[in-house]
């Protein structure tokens, strides 16, 4: 029997221990931060906690994919609300479809190494956890690649954490978790990797439940299209509806309900490199936060063999929704954050840092952190 109440963290790490012991606890001085990461699941951070075992548990844990007790051949969305993945998802370099073929869901598979195989565990501590995985992977134009990933997670302490953000120490009335990942790709291939060949990157993913009037705001430079380029791409499954996306005071935002499926995405010229979910009725701010290289190559996702695949987005943010059939994976929402392309030579790495922030407490408190952070108020959005 769990003792703790199902939607708390103390429940889902008692869970997720059932499911496999390879399942590492890393904790804040205070104990009640604390992160849910296993090697065993492709070096996913589960979930978190800012007040203890007793305390929300802020990520998505997907429970029917765990009783299902079968593997699904496109993917096994387990949850994890930060995990690493290689892209581009879609497009001529895609390694999620394989060559020639239509690139529709029917024929999207997500490569083993990223959806089953476990990760190898190097070190670990009380504050930190360090993994790799070496890899195969074909791309849509026949290549084979040979990637290694080296991964760090560490949790932050709140000093850290307001260094970082460049805000105020908050106040009793907000409680606070936050971790850093540093991610690294290298090329074990004896040959270089080249628009010729097609290339990857590493391609961050962070998972949270959905709320009825949940939304993510994205901050965007402002300034001329024909210079930054559009302000988002919105057409990933076809244009969204107003109602559900709107571009207000600098500021993208998207609803986060998980009823209609929909993406958008913003190129290395229009983010601020940082992006935020909320939900009212959770009085929970999620903020996240990763490296950009304005003037470097990002990879293009779409399922559009026919783009430019050296032209992409560097930020992506999805709500999850029905599937054509009427299936749905979570629901779930995501705020996603891209390497550039690792257009590297044998042995050459690159690394890409993605953070992520919870704050949970008083809408009062909150909307002064996103007034800082993103330059708009959490109230009156829709």
């Amino acid at each position: 029997m769990n003792p703790y109440q199902r939607g708390t963290f103390g429940y889902d790490l008692l869970y997720l221990l059932d499911k496999g012991k390879d399942m590492y606890l890393l904790t804040s001085k205070d104990a009640l931060a604390q992160i849910i990461v296993s090697p065993r699941y492709q070096g996913k951070v589960f979930t978190s906690t800012a007040q203890g075992l007793d305390g929300r548990s802020l990520g998505f844990v997907n429970y029917k994919v765990f009783e299902s007790n079968q593997l699904n051949e496109h993917m096994n969305g387990y949850g994890g609300e930060n995990r690493l993945w290689i892209g581009p998802e879609g497009g001529a370099f895609s390694i999620f479809f394989r060559p020639g073929v239509e690139q529709v869901y029917d024929h999207w598979y997500t490569p083993k190494p990223l959806d089953t195989e476990p990760w190898q565990k190097l070190a670990s501590d009380k504050k930190s956890i360090t993994m790799q995985k070496e890899m195969q992977v074909s791309n849509y134009i026949g290549t084979q690649l040979h990637p290694k990933v080296h991964r760090k997670v560490t949790i932050l302490e709140l000093p850290q954490i307001t260094s970082l953000l460049g805000i105020a120490t908050p106040g009793k009335e907000i409680q606070t978790v936050a971790y850093t990942t540093e991610n690294t790709l290298t090329n074990l291939n004896d040959f270089a990797w080249t628009p010729a060949t097609g290339t990857i990157c590493l391609w961050m993913l962070d998972m949270f439940r959905t709320g009825q009037r949940a939304f993510t705001l994205v901050p965007y430079l402002q300034g001329n299209e024909k210079t930054l380029g559009a302000v988002a791409t919105t057409a990933y499954f076809g244009q969204i509806p107003p109602k559900r996306y709107k571009e207000k005071d600098g500021c993208v935002f998207l609803k986060t309900d998980g009823k209609y499926r929909s993406k958008i995405g913003l190129n290395s010229k229009r983010t601020k490199a940082i992006a935020g979910n909320y939900d009212p009725d959770t009085r929970h701010l999620t903020v996240a936060t990763f490296h950009v290289d304005p003037n470097a190559i990002y990879l293009n996702q779409e399922w559009n063999p026919q783009k430019d695949p050296l032209t992409g987005d560097v930020f992506n943010a999805y709500n999850d929704g029905p599937l054509h059939d009427g299936s749905i994976m979570g629901p779930f929402s995501e705020l996603e954050s891209d390497s550039p392309a690792a257009l590297l030579a044998p042995g050459e790495s690159l690394t890409h840092w993605h953070n992520v922030f919870h704050f949970v407490g008083e809408e009062t408190h909150l909307d002064t952190i996103a007034q800082t952070l993103f330059g708009v108020s959490l109230r009156n959005v829709w």
